[in-house]
């Protein structure tokens, strides 16, 4: 049973999310730029300071 249909099975609400930039966008200001990821698990936004790994800041944001 595909995880959508296993949800709503189970009462739960399913919500579409667009994944694209969801770890290149800054979670305290809402930029998304190229340049925020500089490793695989690293962000790091230049202009604020706001430094995460890539992973925890994709969650996030979705």
């Amino acid at each position: 049973m595909a995880g959508g249909r296993r949800a709503e099975s189970a009462g739960r609400e399913v919500i579409a999310v667009d994944p694209r930039n969801t770890s290149r966008q800054c979670p305290e200001r809402g930029h998304t730029a190229r340049g925020s990821r500089p490793t695989q698990g690293k962000f790091h936004r230049l202009a604020c300071g706001h430094t995460a790994h890539a992973d925890t800041v994709g969650a996030a944001n979705v």
